[in-house]
């Protein structure tokens, strides 16, 4: 009996060095109107001690020394810079025990629409999705010099035009130092409500109905086109890529979700990633144009430029009545098998 209590306080100790104690540490990086880089930073449990920061243009490579050292405590700290050209990123190492990399979500782009990085997303399952991956945005047709500059350090190698083929035609994509695929999601009416527009001939309500039925098309019609731009993501070689359509919101957008889905994200992550356009469109780019329309032709072009709650809950409600979850929905209809999904995520993932 005595041995058995001798032994007690050492089996405790035991049993505590084999309990996870690490913190939830949740990263934030934002760029301020003039382009430094806001770092943020929560800890649960509060932790005292040092982070140091380290600066790359690689998000795989930090292999530089720190550039600068904050209190953990602080909670936050700005990077100044006056490069807008390379896009930064940062190696969070709070005393040494724990690594945390970050990036500004948005691009800075002058002539391109939403361009947004889909790295720094973690699942429930504890993986992240890797900063500089994949990039989605809206229509590259009038790439200014300085954003074809801004392409190249984001070393974009594929990009995916989702655009109708009607406006590829129209307005080709612009940079020329990436492979271009072109898959056309195509709407049976959105060149038609584009017309009625600038025609004056459009009815309030219109344009959003008109989305709606485009959106159960990406379902309904086009889910090889969609099939086909998902499986680009098991080719290393591919990446960086860049999903482009119109605005970066609509097929870019339905592709976003597919994507992270298949990466384990939550319905929740999912919404704000879609939502997050209406942060990152400059509807103001628009105005001169739109000031010369009707009254209904204008509300029409805002309806257009805007993500919308409601299209999600219409695709899921679409993807649900014929195939039960967006998981079926790619096992199923798209035909991407466990282990083309498996290697998607060994790629994105970490």
């Amino acid at each position: 009996m005595l041995n058995k209590y001798l032994l007690l306080p050492f089996l405790l100790a035991l049993l505590g060095s084999c309990s996870s104690n690490e913190p939830t540490i949740h990263t934030n990086c934002q760029r301020d109107e003039i382009g430094n880089y806001i770092l943020k930073w929560e800890i649960t449990p509060s932790m005292e001690g040092t982070v140091s920061i380290t600066v790359s243009d690689d998000p795989a490579r930090f292999d530089g020394p720190a550039t600068k050292y904050v209190n953990i405590q602080d909670g936050v700290t700005t990077y100044v810079t006056n490069d807008n050209f390379d896009r930064k990123y940062f190696c969070l190492n709070f005393n040494g025990q724990y690594r945390h990399v970050v990036g500004s979500r948005s691009v800075v782009m002058d002539s391109v629409q939403n361009v947004r990085d889909l790295g720094g997303y973690t699942n429930p399952k504890g993986k992240t999705t890797k900063w500089g991956k994949v990039f989605r945005a809206g229509q590259i047709g009038h790439l200014s010099e300085w954003d074809s500059i801004r392409l190249n350090n984001l070393r974009i190698k594929t990009i995916i035009d989702l655009r109708p083929q009607w406006e590829q035609d129209t307005l080709p994509c612009d940079y020329k130092r990436a492979e271009v695929i072109s898959i056309p999601i195509e709407s049976q009416n959105s060149r038609e409500v584009v017309q009625r527009i600038q025609n004056g001939e459009i009815r309030k309500g219109d344009a959003f109905l008109a989305m709606q039925d485009e959106y159960i098309q990406f379902v309904s019609r086009n889910s090889d086109a969609f099939a086909k731009a998902l499986r680009l993501f098991q080719e290393p070689q591919r990446y960086p890529i860049l999903i482009s359509c119109s605005f970066g919101k609509d097929q870019s957008g339905f592709l976003s979700m597919l994507l992270l889905n298949l990466l384990d994200m939550d319905p929740e992550t999912i919404r704000k990633d879609y939502m997050s356009s209406n942060d990152y469109i400059n509807t103001g780019l628009f105005a001169q144009w739109a000031s010369q329309l009707s009254s209904d032709s204008q509300e029409s072009v805002t309806v257009l430029l805007m993500a919308h709650e409601e299209l999600i809950d219409i695709l899921k409600h679409q993807v649900e009545k014929e195939y039960g979850s967006l998981d079926n929905y790619i096992t199923q209809r798209l035909r991407l098998s466990e282990k083309e999904q498996n290697k998607i995520k060994e790629i994105l993932l970490y």
